[in-house]
């Protein structure tokens, strides 16, 4: 289930009064809890058949309408603030928001089915629904966790104020009406209270904006808002007004029914056709557009695009509200089958293509801007205009006159007035004044009047807000007063509101500053707020004396605009989506977010990446979810073994998952984030691994609660059947059967969630991450990440990801997968080991990237240090010398150029014959005994490593059987035993037959016994298919890449394997010097071949290895590496010793002029120093480790 919720603002010890942002947890809770209503109905209707599906449906619309408009307004005004302040973590929760878009419109798609009679749609609606819950439930959980916190660190109370005031005025209107009471009615009286003191300090102290916003949060009448304010209930000091500074809207309702009555001329007619008035001034606004892109193509001159810009985008927004006005309100109103919805969407996209137009030209600058830019830029404002006439003419024959046939005259203002009414209060204080500008005073008179009559009684505020904005549009001065624009026969709303001079709410001078910026909160003093003058508005002492035609309108704004919080318009100029109802996340050519830009555009040019192979994960995934998915929904009918097969398909996919994210936790994403400009990006990836891993969790609980009602079942059958003969009703059948479809109705929901889950979870990283290493990273680095990867990735894990990958892939995709894995492991045994165990590997495309195939064993250091002194055998060091070291000294003999050729011979000849002559001497005696089979093989008798505790093995190993050697089919514990009596090595992987010591009986390799006799007794805790290896005390892994067992915990665990240096390291070496190949040499102490020692390795800081007990022995008499001669460590108290002792050192008068010239080991320059026997500074370094190539006796000036 998702992770607990954060704990509410009031547990937390602040109060959403303190920090505005903490208001989002109340609607998360609120949120959450619908959630969990829908889903428990939804599994009622499928359990128990218990359910309204139509009521349960009209629910499910009302939560998504609620949570779409809230996710909108994040979009649209938290998510650009956060972006500004903090990079690359706002646009994976936008990302977020279309996917769970995507659910919601499944789920509806499913709801139109026959559900109420169907079992399995009862049980996938069931399903649907918690994958819902589960994935909103991670996104909330995963905004508490990560932006909330940021929000409240980057951000002041008074900002945090700004942001949620902002994106209150950014939900459309009727949302509002609904959200803030459904709210209030979902938290605690505590909270409710807090929610109440936070509002206060949000909406801006004015009075008129205060009983609009609470007048929704209390779902009372305005008049119960009002006395509410006198009764000091708000969390400031509010003085008394009263009911009579409320808009008289009784009066104005009852005036302009008079009107509506008196037929006085046609403009009060018909409102329904108001729609033309918006037709009308769209229309006008889109010839002045186009007007315009022809200017500027005729002189070229585009100098205020961001003008242009601005205006194109308030006319986008306008069309896409009136256009999802028709779609929610006219349309369904006047026919349900009557849909433009074609053609709004095509109008919306040619808005966005107008836009992206704009946004190439002002990226690419004003005067690097080509004719053809502005030939488009007319184009597209032709294609709009044309497509919006076309449309408004099809609305105008065929919507408007059904509508004036059909409806009264009251249903008519009705619907003029609820389409008004889709647009947030951020838009409409814009849009009125605009619409009302284009009118006549007699059409604007009309407009008002209607929209008075429609509105309720509780609305009469949000009626005078609206009425005060449209008269903006009768501009008296530039004082910022406007005049009415109601007519005579119908009085101004604002007539009742008496002792104006009291009430600085409703005086513009109060809202506009100097600076223009926002009106002040509740509880301050109203002295604080002067008008531009110093004073109270002028106006308000004579109002009533004032003709209505001649009275200005002092109305409060919202002020949002004026934000210094850089976000924009409504539709921000960071994303053109503009708050739509519609399914689409943000514009991918968005440049809040301009990685996603290259979302759309990277990866898709055909060219393939290293970095590719790790997302080509992500479709096996895909496919496995789509397993549990279909097969889950048919455990309800299906049997145990079903259950079995589904558990291990499901085992497979959680470790394979947890291995894959496991690898971007701790790999990819670091490489992300070490890039400076993507600092962020991947937190929330991680946050989606954690949630994912407690799904997988969950699901193993389920699964193991059929396990056991399964057992249960067998070991009760018995029982049951007596049961039932004693008593055929038995309820325990029963009672099983509805215990089982429970829980596989509750699984099947768990793996729709799952699935979903981690669909939207690598679709994001697709989009999001994948493009960043393009962009980032070379190819080679690309290289190092994919090695990296795979490098800390197990034998066993490796043996099940590989065919689970390819299966889901093309064979050209796995060709291509496999050229990028032997590409990062062309160093590496990796092609060796990849054929010894998967035969029907698919054929790489590239042969010349097959790994090395020249057998671990065989590998020798070719280049020997000249300076070593000469080894001069005897015959008792032959006895005891192994394999390596003999043909060591072989080489040795060869390559020394001080021996006479005949004495070289005679040399080499007895060293390659000593190994035989050695194993005769030491031949142990011929066992008559024979193997329980009959066969008579020599070693056919039980080895011991410890005899006296009868514990089996041998001095190297303890195991509990001994191998066929193929190359003498003689016995041995292991292989070593055999090298050491043997005239040649044992190839252990040619191995095919072993005994057990327990039965002494002959059979083919493997990690158990398979005499029934031994009862499947174990040959060792550990045992190695491809080494046929055993060993009973030690922890030991095979690596995939040295093609080789080697003692440690495992890749990943405590060791990785380094592709460039084809070698084991432990975890802490993760930052290393890399030297390619570096361990397949000798060490340059003991000679002993390092690839194969199972002796501990140490990396030097050049880049060379040797045994660990080597250097500790090496360094007690030398501090430079053998190999390169470079520093083995920091020298640097060590050096400073020596200039203390060279400071306190006279040397002889005819010495002391003398100059050297030297060459240093550490920085590889040369220099001069002073003369001095044994000591010689590097001038650049500062490093003693250096070498005299010249002695200069002229006169030497260098200090010393």
């Amino acid at each position: 289930m998702p992770r607990s919720p954060s704990p509410m603002p009031a547990e937390a010890g602040t109060s959403a009064a303190e920090a505005p942002v903490l208001i989002f947890l109340y609607f998360h809770k609120a949120i959450r809890a619908e959630l969990e209503a829908l889903h428990g109905a939804a599994v009622r209707l499928a359990t128990e058949r218990f359910g309204d599906v139509a009521a349960l449906t009209e629910r499910c619309r009302f939560f998504f309408n609620i949570y779409k408009h809230h996710c909108d307004a994040e979009d649209a005004v938290i998510f650009p603030a956060l972006d500004i302040r903090v990079k690359n973590v706002a646009g994976t929760y936008s990302l977020e928001h279309k996917g769970e878009s995507d659910l919601f419109s499944q789920l509806f798609a499913l709801l139109q089915l026959d559900v109420q009679n169907d079992d399995s749609l009862r049980r996938e609606l069931a399903s649907c629904t918690g994958a819902i819950e589960t994935c909103l439930s991670q996104h909330m959980s995963k905004e508490e966790e990560q932006v909330f916190p940021l929000l409240t660190k980057k951000f002041s109370c008074e900002e945090q104020a700004d942001l949620v005031w902002q994106f209150l005025c950014s939900i459309p209107v009727n949302m509002m009406a609904e959200f803030l009471p459904w709210l209030s009615t979902s938290v605690s009286p505590d909270e409710y209270q807090d929610i109440r003191n936070c509002l206060y300090k949000v909406v801006p102290d004015e009075k008129l904006l205060q009983q609009v916003v609470f007048t929704w949060f209390e779902g009372k009448s305005t008049k119960e808002v009002a006395e509410s304010f006198a009764g000091g209930n708000s969390a400031g000091d509010v003085q008394e007004q009263g009911e009579k500074h409320i808009c008289s809207h009784q009066g104005s309702k009852l005036g302009s029914r008079n009107c509506a009555e008196s037929n006085d001329g046609q403009v009060c007619m018909y409102p329904i056709d108001d729609i033309l008035h918006w037709h009308n001034s769209i229309r006008m606004d889109l010839h002045d557009i186009a007007d315009e892109t022809r200017k500027v193509q005729q002189s070229g001159d585009f100098s205020d695009i961001s003008a242009f810009n601005e205006r194109l985008q308030f006319i986008a927004d306008v069309c896409i509200y009136h256009s999802i006005a028709e779609d929610q309100v006219i349309f369904p109103a006047v026919d349900s089958e009557l849909s433009f919805v074609k053609e709004h969407a095509e109008e919306e996209r040619r808005f966005n293509n107008f836009r992206s137009l704009i946004q190439e030209i002002q990226m690419a600058g004003a005067k690097s801007t080509a004719v053809d830019f502005y030939s488009k830029l007319c184009s597209h404002a032709d294609k709009i205009l044309e497509t919006i006439e076309k449309h408004f003419c099809n609305e105008e024959s065929k919507v408007l006159p059904q509508a004036r046939m059909l409806f009264s005259l009251e249903k008519q203002r009705e619907l003029s007035y609820r389409s008004l009414c889709v647009m947030p209060l951020k838009l409409l204080e814009r849009v009125l004044p605009w619409l009302v500008s284009k009118l006549s005073d007699k059409q604007a008179s009309s407009f008002l009047q209607n929209m008075c009559l429609a509105a309720s009684p509780s609305e009469s505020a949000l009626v005078t807000l609206f009425s005060g904005w449209a008269c903006k549009a009768r501009d008296k001065s530039n004082s910022g007063e406007y005049l009415c624009s109601t007519s005579g026969a119908v009085r101004c709303l604002l007539d009742d509101i008496h002792d104006m001079e009291k009430c600085r709410s409703f005086c513009p001078c109060a809202l506009q500053t100097e600076n223009g910026s926002r009106p002040g909160k509740r509880g301050k003093d109203a002295e604080s707020f002067p008008g531009t003058n110093g004073t109270h508005c002028p106006q308000t002492v004579d109002i009533e004396a004032t003709p209505c035609s001649k009275k200005p309108c002092c109305i409060p704004g919202l002020r949002v605009e004026g934000s210094n919080l850089g976000i924009g318009s409504l539709a921000s100029a960071k994303s053109f989506r503009s708050l739509s109802y519609n399914f689409t996340a943000p514009s991918l050519y968005s440049s809040l977010f301009s990685w996603e830009t290259d979302a759309s555009l990277s990866c898709s040019d055909g060219i393939s990446r290293p970095i590719d192979t790790i997302f080509k994960f992500h479709k096996a995934i895909r496919k496995d979810l789509e397993y549990l998915d279909v097969e889950s929904g048919k455990l309800i009918d299906g049997d145990e073994s079903c259950l079995r097969q589904f558990i291990g398909r499901f085992r497979l996919l959680w470790g394979l998952y947890r291995a894959h994210s496991n690898a971007e936790d701790e790999i990819v994403f670091p490489a992300l984030e070490s890039r400076e400009t993507l600092h962020n990006v991947s937190h929330s990836y991680t946050l989606d691994h954690k949630q994912e891993e407690q799904l997988f969790e969950d699901i193993s609980e389920v699964l193991l609660e059929l396990s056991h009602l399964y057992d249960s079942k067998s070991h009760d059958q018995t029982e049951v059947n007596e049961a039932e003969r004693k008593c055929p009703d038995s309820s325990n059948k029963v009672d099983w059967v509805r215990k089982y479809k429970e829980l596989a109705t509750k699984l099947q929901g768990m793996c729709k969630s799952i699935r979903v889950a981690l669909t939207n979870h690598v679709h994001r990283e697709e989009l999001e991450l994948w493009p960043l290493f393009d962009k980032h990273f070379s190819v080679e680095e690309q290289d190092k990440l994919v090695g990296r990867i795979i490098g800390s990735t197990g034998a066993e894990v490796l043996q099940s990801m590989l065919p689970w990958v390819t299966s889901a892939l093309s064979q050209e995709e796995q060709n291509k997968m496999l050229d990028t894995w032997k590409q990062a492991t062309k160093n590496t045994m990796f092609g060796e080991w990849l054929n010894e165990w998967w035969k029907g590997a698919p054929t790489s495309s590239d042969s010349s990237a097959d790994s090395s195939s020249a057998p671990a064993d065989s590998h020798v250091q070719d280049k020997l240090d000249q300076n070593d002194q000469m080894f001069k055998p005897g015959w008792k060091d032959i006895f005891r010398m192994n394999q390596s070291e003999l043909e060591a000294e072989v080489r040795k003999v060869s390559r020394d150029p001080t021996l006479d050729p005949r004495r070289k011979a005679y040399l080499i000849q007895n060293l390659m014959t000593s190994r035989w002559i050695a194993a005769q001497q030491k031949l142990p005696e011929p066992n008559s005994e024979e193997c329980t089979d009959g066969a008579r093989i020599p070693g056919c008798f039980p080895s011991y490593r410890d005899e006296e505790n009868q514990i089996y093995g041998c001095e190297h190993y303890k195991r509990n059987c001994k191998l066929v050697a193929a190359c003498c089919n003689k016995l041995f514990t292991c292989r070593f035993c055999h090298d050491k009596v043997s005239d040649h090595t044992m190839e252990r992987k040619a191995t095919q037959e072993m005994m057990c010591m327990a039965c002494l009986k002959i059979q083919p390799v493997g990690p158990t016994c398979q005499t029934p006799s031994c009862n499947g007794l174990s040959m060792a805790k550990y045992y190695c298919s491809i080494c046929k290896f055993f060993d009973d005390e030690r922890t030991v892994y095979h690596c995939p890449f040295c093609n080789l067992c080697r003692l440690g915990k495992g890749l990943g665990v405590d060791f990785f394997h380094c592709m460039k240096c084809n070698c084991c390291l432990g975890m802490k070496l993760t930052e290393h010097k890399c030297r390619e190949k570096g361990l397949e040499t000798n060490c340059p102490i003991c000679c002993d071949f390092l690839f194969t020692s199972s002796a501990a390795v140490r990396a030097l800081p050049c880049g060379h290895f040797m045994h660990s007990a080597c250097f500790q022995a090496y360094t007690c008499s030398h501090y430079t590496c053998p190999i390169c001669c470079k520093s083995l460590g920091d020298m640097a108290v060590y050096f400073g010793m020596l200039d203390a002792l060279l400071a306190a050192e006279e040397l002889p008068e005819e010495y002391r002029d003398r100059c050297q010239d030297i060459l240093c080991n550490d920085c590889e320059r040369k220099g001069k120093c002073r003369f001095h026997w044994l000591y010689h500074k590097c001038g650049s370094c500062g490093s003693y480790n250096t070498r005299v190539i010249k002695t200069d006796t002229a006169d030497c000036s260098t200090p010393n």
